[in-house]
């Protein structure tokens, strides 16, 4: 076959090389075109290195590009992957400390709360720009598959002002059955599930073991008795036995989309784990990016001299993206987890919104699983953080800064930390710090930038409750032995 995948923020240098990789392994795909672009050319030549190490190695006829022309690469172009993230990790360390200096102590900050409402407003924007120049040179019918975050935000964006076919993808389901099915002692492949809600905040509402149903008490059983997961997950597991569903996101991912665990400082602890940064450490997850930055940079050549080894010794991923394009493609049927918008999909989730929730995939494209009913509580959950991501939606369109204070105001974890003042002032710092990745909010920085001059609102210098340092490339090393 031959067709073309663009990847749009190519320079995330690891991710790329594993979608990239998964394609080779579809052995109908080994013609294909791999065009990467990136804004940053020094990443970009990196992951070119890589790919085309990758085809040399294992003689594959496929092509491969590499160019800071976004237009370039996706003229021509079947499918786009987005793997961006505007501001790179400098807009992101003012997504987490900003926040601090108002008492919101988050752990990743990437898809709703203070970081992820300010993520989506640089992002937003940029998807919009990428839908444009899709539909303007890419293949018609060009399906745009973003891996970005915030996924429900950016997907919600594309859909209803980008004009693209646009599905968001995760790995946040696959990853939660997982560890299920070693909880439960089982092999993956006897693990079946019905997973559903919205990004991040998804929920396996049925879980089967060969056909057997797993209920509440035995999952929560399970998970208590294990060794690591008990001492990892304190906070799902928690929520698991209230709610009596177990949530896909990690500790510290589920522990900032919720008003209850992380509000108050001395509670943080209880409910954390720090042997690795996801389980809920303060900036863990800015902290992980920065040092695999450094060490990606510092041992560069050991990367590439990785990608000589032969397509035989990688196994083929759970990532969406390969399967779906696949199944387009061949007419393999494929099944997984889709980012859409509702219509019906979940029924008491409101129509307008991004969920994800099971679909399959075949040359007729991506066909969801329809009329599912989420758990009251699961439900109300994730309609808080529907709320928000919509009118965040809009403030980042519009570039409307009182929506955007609005949105900001109703997140549940600022919302229970912050008093309506506080936000306010929040919100313009951080589009003052912003402000050269906001041009939608350009007219409205001088007034923040004035009232942040007069503001009263309480601050403080704090790292958070749980913040660890930045390791050493050779900490690193030590650590893994490598």
């Amino acid at each position: 076959m031959s067709f073309k995948v663009a990847i749009i923020g190519a320079g995330s240098v690891g991710f790329t090389k594993r979608l990239v990789m998964d394609l080779f392994k579809v052995p109908e795909f080994a013609g294909i075109e791999i065009a990467l672009t990136d804004i940053n050319a020094h990443n970009l030549d990196m992951i070119r290195q890589i790919i085309e190490k990758i085809v040399a190695v294992n003689n594959l006829p496929a092509r491969v590009t590499a160019t800071t022309d976004r237009r370039s690469a996706l003229e021509g172009a079947r499918y786009i992957l987005s793997c961006v993230r505007v501001g790179g990790l400098e807009a992101f360390a003012t997504d987490i400390d900003i926040p601090l200096k108002y008492g919101v102590d988050q752990c990743v900050g990437d898809t709703i709360c203070a970081g992820g409402i300010m993520y989506g407003q640089r992002n937003i924007p940029v998807i919009l720009d990428f839908c444009r120049d899709i539909r303007e040179v890419a293949e018609e019918g060009a399906l745009f598959l973003n891996y970005a975050n915030p996924m429900a935000m950016n997907t919600w964006a594309a859909l209803k002002y980008g004009g693209v076919e646009t599905v968001g993808l995760c790995h946040g389901v696959q990853h939660g059955a997982e560890q299920i099915a070693k909880v439960l002692g089982v092999k993956d492949e006897e693990l079946d599930y019905v997973c559903s809600g919205i990004n991040h905040q998804t929920w396996y509402i049925d879980i089967r073991v060969n056909g057997r149903r797993v209920e509440r008490e035995e999952l929560i059983a399970a998970f208590e008795r294990h060794p690591v997961y008990s001492r990892q997950e304190k906070l799902r597991i928690d929520v698991l036995k209230r709610f009596g569903v177990y949530s896909t996101e990690s500790n510290g991912h589920l522990s900032e989309y919720l008003p209850w665990y992380r509000k108050r400082p001395e509670e943080i602890g209880k409910w954390i784990d720090l042997s690795d940064w996801i389980h809920g450490e303060t900036g863990g997850y800015l902290r992980h990016c920065t040092e695999m930055r450094n060490w990606f940079e510092t041992d560069f050549p050991k990367f590439l001299e990785d990608a000589g080894r032969p397509l035989s010794e990688h196994k083929r991923t759970s990532e969406h993206a390969s399967w779906i394009i696949e199944a387009r493609e061949t007419g393999r049927v494929y099944r997984g987890h889709f980012n859409v918008r509702n219509g019906g999909v979940v029924t008491n989730l409101p129509d307008d919104a991004i969920v994800e929730s099971p679909g399959f995939v075949d040359r007729f494209g991506i066909n969801m699983v329809e009329g599912i009913t989420l758990p009251l509580a699961c439900a109300a959950t994730c309609s808080a953080s529907i709320s928000v991501q919509r009118m965040a939606v809009e403030a980042a369109v519009s570039g409307d800064i009182e929506l955007l204070k609005l949105a900001m105001l109703h997140d549940p974890l600022v919302g229970a930390v912050c008093t309506p003042e506080e936000v306010w002032s929040m919100v313009d710092e951080m589009v003052v710090a912003q402000a050269r990745w906001l041009p939608q909010y350009a007219d409205a920085v001088p007034a923040a930038r004035q009232r942040l001059a007069g503001s009263k609102a309480a601050t403080r210098e704090w790292q958070g409750a749980a913040r660890q340092k930045v390791r050493t490339v050779e900490e690193l090393r030590q650590r893994t032995g490598a």
